[in-house]
């Protein structure tokens, strides 16, 4: 049993046993993994280039094939290993394999072997498949519950780092001269060594489930997992949208080498540089969509990447020079960054992978997020076997497509343009995630939300929102502060308003009108509200029935007292402040006339503490809003 004492911050569990030296040992691997990959794909496209008849391209896709392969293979063996058998132990083994594995690497670059090194880049890629579901197994085991988006971090973290890292080390050890092959031999078998004696003093996390039987049948096992992802279609259409981002990645960076040498006339530095310029891009957007969705899941950030992908991948497919290969010296760096056409290139590189993380960090928390609890594990297991098979079938594909005439940027040009195809078709599917980044637009470009109080609306179980009613956007900035999902309420003529009818629908908005107007609509529309308590969810009214017109809040109707009485549920009070005077609001008459008259305007939404049902009034409710509001409308 492994003692947990609650770390002061994260970097604290950098200095306790319980994490360190799985820490060290996940950062080693991860070092190694992209160590001895990139200098494989270096010695394909560079040194034996004319060894292998200038079919480095094909070698270069088909080492990106056989390092994914096997988590394709054996990922669902993998994961019930990791539950079946006490996870240090396993971590030892694995490691001590790397070192068998990394030997017969050193003898492959000694021999320049190309088959060989093949050869150990599946052994690699099977290391790391049987290694993954240990590490993200181990870790509840070992930190506290509070201490787990800590530790999760540290080690994304120390991965993301020790890519980047063991790309540049060994793209320098490459364009060492004469003695590459035995550099980085030497290095990669050190690495593997330094893994192996970190791993012996993890500390032991006891087995999750010892009496699984576990089924090594992994074409049946794989077809369960997917089963279990497929029963929620939302779920199994994000995951399709992962594995997407993993196929557009996977046929991007497996073309740099080649495009880096034969268009860009650069060395292998040159590439190295490229590599680390799209992997800091996909950190650098991935660190920046939490402050960009306020901390919070906002899937409208999907869409806005995937654009962005589209854009700048289209970009780069017209921005190289024109080079000979075979007729030039080989740049350098410094020669490289001195050609200001290489900056274009440069730029668009960063742009692209900035957008990726735009796009991949929002469908990963989605995914995990909306899954059942009890089986969230076996979605995610299914996520891994998708992602895999996607980046086998992308190397496959450039395979073919380069075969077949294309050339490099063509093929950048292709890869593009099946990501429009395939973004549409996915929010085509899941209008969600459309309706999101028209509310995300809205609230980071008009109006620049302020947030008080919101903690008070639950996290869990059914209430009722009520809110003044200032604007036809109220509903939209209500939807992009609240953490879930929101059934609201609204007359059924701004229900119809084109584009933000997309948006309510989208969002399950109930429509209603008054008993003189449509009595079967309002009947309907009481019947939809308490079905949807029922269930747990979250319902907003504006109870003054009606837009404001002159800025001053109208009389709260008895709606709400009607129904809490039929579903008794806690009611919060909302109050919007800023609205008045906007575009979207009746100020000076008709909304929406012309231009907004003033962008990124500061608003405020504040909640107030919940209400218990048996005390609720119209009455009280709207004193409450009011005085929440205040002065500022």
């Amino acid at each position: 049993m492994i003692e947990k004492i609650q770390a002061p911050n994260q970097f604290s569990l950098l200095g306790q046993k319980r994490f360190r030296p799985f820490f060290l040992t996940q950062f080693l691997g991860a070092f190694n993994d992209n160590s001895f990959k990139n200098a494989l794909i270096i010695v394909v496209a560079y040194q034996l280039y004319d060894a292998t008849n200038g079919n480095s391209d094909t070698l270069v896709n088909l080492s990106f094939g056989l390092f994914i392969l096997p988590f394709f293979l054996f990922s669902a063996t993998a994961g019930q290993l990791a539950d079946k058998y006490e996870k240090s132990g396993l971590i030892r083994r694995i490691k001590a394999l790397e070192v068998f594995i990394m030997c017969v690497g050193a003898v492959g670059f000694y021999l320049n072997n190309v088959p060989l090194l093949l050869i150990v880049l599946f052994l690699m890629g099977s290391q790391s498949t049987f290694f993954g579901p240990i590490k993200y197994g181990i870790l509840p085991q070992v930190l506290t519950r509070d201490e787990l988006v800590g530790g999760n971090a540290l080690v994304e973290t120390g991965t993301f780092v020790a890519i980047l890292l063991g790309m540049i080390v060994s793209g320098v050890i490459m364009g060492t001269g004469p003695f590459s092959r035995l550099g980085i031999s030497v290095a990669i078998v050190f690495v593997a060594v330094a893994g192996w004696l970190t791993s012996r003093r993890i500390p032991k996390a006891s087995a999750a489930d010892p009496d699984l039987t576990v089924n090594l049948n992994f074409f049946s096992e794989t077809i369960r997992l997917i089963k279990y992802a497929k029963q929620d279609r939302t779920i199994f259409l994000s995951i399709l949208g992962v594995s997407w981002f993993w196929f557009y990645g996977t046929l991007f960076l497996a073309q740099l080498p080649s495009y880096a040498k034969q268009y860009l006339g650069g060395n292998e530095q040159v590439f190295v540089f490229l590599v680390a310029a799209f992997t800091v891009g996909i950190g650098a957007g991935s660190l920046l969509c939490e402050r960009m969705s306020a901390k919070r899941l906002e899937i409208g950030l999907v869409p806005f990447g995937s654009i962005g992908m589209t854009l700048f991948a289209v970009d780069l497919a017209f921005a190289h020079p024109t080079l000979s290969n075979t007729d030039i010296e080989l740049a350098g760096l410094t020669a490289f960054l001195d050609n200001s056409e290489n900056w274009h290139v440069l730029v668009d590189l960063v742009l692209i992978s900035l957008f990726a993380g735009f796009y991949i960090v929002p469908l990963y928390a989605f995914i995990q997020n909306r899954s059942d609890p009890a089986h969230r594990s076996r979605i995610i297991a299914a996520n891994n076997v998708l992602n895999a098979l996607f980046m086998v079938l992308a190397a496959l594909i450039a395979i073919g497509l380069l075969r077949a005439g294309l050339t490099i940027p063509q093929l950048f040009l292709t890869v593009s343009l099946m990501n429009a195809a395939v973004a549409l078709f996915i929010y085509k599917l899941v209008p969600e995630f459309l309706m999101r980044l028209i509310i995300w637009l809205l609230v980071h470009t008009i109006y620049r939300l302020e947030e008080q109080g919101i903690e008070n609306i639950p996290d869990k179980g059914p209430a009722v929102l009520v809110c003044n009613h200032v604007s036809f956007v109220d509903a939209l900035i209500i939807a992009s502060a609240c953490r879930r999902p929101v059934r609201f309420v609204m007359d059924h003529n701004i229900f119809k308003l084109p584009v933000l009818n997309f948006v309510f629908r989208t969002g399950g908005t109930i429509p209603i009108a008054s008993a003189k107007k449509n009595p079967e609509v309002l009947d309907r529309a009481f019947d939809q509200i308490a079905s949807a308590l029922e269930q747990g969810e979250i319902v907003c009214i504006f109870p003054e029935g009606k837009i404001t017109s002159d800025g001053k809040m109208n009389p709260f109707r008895s709606g709400i007292e009607r129904i809490v009485e039929r579903t008794p549920v806690p009611v919060i009070p909302l109050a919007l402040r800023g609205l008045w005077g906007s575009l979207f609001s009746r100020h000076g008459g008709a909304a929406m006339r012309g231009l907004p008259r003033r962008l990124w305007a500061r608003i405020v939404l504040a909640a107030a503490p919940g209400v218990p049902p048996q005390q609720v009034s119209a009455v009280m409710l709207e004193n409450t809003v009011a005085t929440l509001r205040g002065e500022w409308a």
